[in-house]
């Protein structure tokens, strides 16, 4: 079992910056991906940028040139920087942990931009 907690939402005004925390805990494998997505409301969830064990990174469209995603293989932790954000970021935002066919959810934390 694998735990997920995020930490690092709030509100921010437009053009500003957050950076959001995922720490992963318990029985970790070495190869897996981590990833961030979100979910505005009445809309679906959907991907923001992944990451493997690798370091290797993917990105959504909307967020190319403005998110970064990086983690600390040591401390289990994934990190979203988030600059120049836009309203259309409020979301709430999910980490999620994938290694071969098992899969699990953080509780996700709010993040709202105000205009």
């Amino acid at each position: 079992q694998v735990q997920l907690v995020e930490s690092g939402g709030g509100l921010v005004q437009a053009g500003g910056s957050l950076r959001l925390s995922c720490v992963a805990s318990g029985s970790i494998r070495s190869i897996n991906v981590m990833g961030w997505y979100r979910q505005a409301p009445g809309k679906q969830r959907e991907l923001v940028a992944t990451i493997t064990s690798g370091g290797w990174s993917n990105y959504a469209d909307s967020v190319k040139g403005r998110f970064t995603i990086s983690r600390d293989n040591a401390k289990n932790t994934v990190y979203l920087q988030m600059n120049s954000l836009k309203p259309e970021d409020t979301a709430v935002y999910f980490c999620n942990y994938v290694t071969g066919s098992y899969l699990v959810w953080g509780q996700g934390t709010q993040v709202t931009v105000s205009s």
